[in-house]
């Protein structure tokens, strides 16, 4: 099982330590002195923590409406960044990280009837943002949807994400009241 007789296997710590350390025989050295020094030795992350795919998450999430409408059909996931450098203006950020997500993107395939009895009518968006979370109460959605030329969003999550950060400068000529730059993720999914 160990192939260090200092360690024993007694905890489950060390137990998960054992599937990854490589096997040395019966001489122990370099690695095996090395995690002996170490005062709480911790397998590798993917050995206790595991997380479901974001789309996964997303799918699992859907919900039919109060109407009795039938949960969302995913066809793709688009992503972007948005940065808000001066005036630190959350909103503005969240914005520029769904036109991002969307601007480098055509789906002819709602307008060409390339999928039978759907068309730009039935186009349907969930959008999640990853923002920081002392500024998510400035966000203002309903700014963030004007950024949507069609589709019907069915909803938008906010989560803690994104970054705030020094842009290393700060310009109050452009409104800014300190140097922090806003930072936000964004993930759209699209379906009908």
């Amino acid at each position: 099982m160990l192939s260090c007789p200092a360690l024993s296997p007694s905890s489950p710590t060390e137990k998960a330590l054992a599937l990854w350390r490589p096997s040395h025989g019966s001489s122990c050295r370099g690695s095996c002195n090395f995690l002996r020094r170490l005062p709480h030795p911790q397998p590798p992350i993917f050995l206790h923590r595991t997380r479901p795919s974001l789309p996964a998450r997303a799918m699992e999430s859907e919900e039919t409406s109060g109407g009795g409408e039938p949960p969302m059909k995913l066809l793709f996931v688009e992503m972007g960044v948005g940065y808000d450098q001066h005036g630190q203006d959350i909103t503005a950020a969240a914005m520029r990280a769904c036109r991002d997500a969307i601007s480098s993107n055509s789906i002819p395939a709602f307008r060409r009837g390339a999928i039978p009895g759907v068309t730009s009518e039935h186009m349907k968006l969930q959008i999640k943002l990853g923002v920081p979370r002392a500024t998510q109460e400035f966000l203002d959605i309903e700014r963030v949807k004007s950024v949507f030329p069609y589709g019907k969003i069915i909803n938008i999550e906010v989560v803690d994400g994104g970054l705030v950060c020094s842009s290393g400068v700060c310009l109050e000529a452009m409104g800014d009241k300190n140097d922090d730059c806003y930072v936000v993720n964004a993930a759209v999914y699209v379906g009908y």
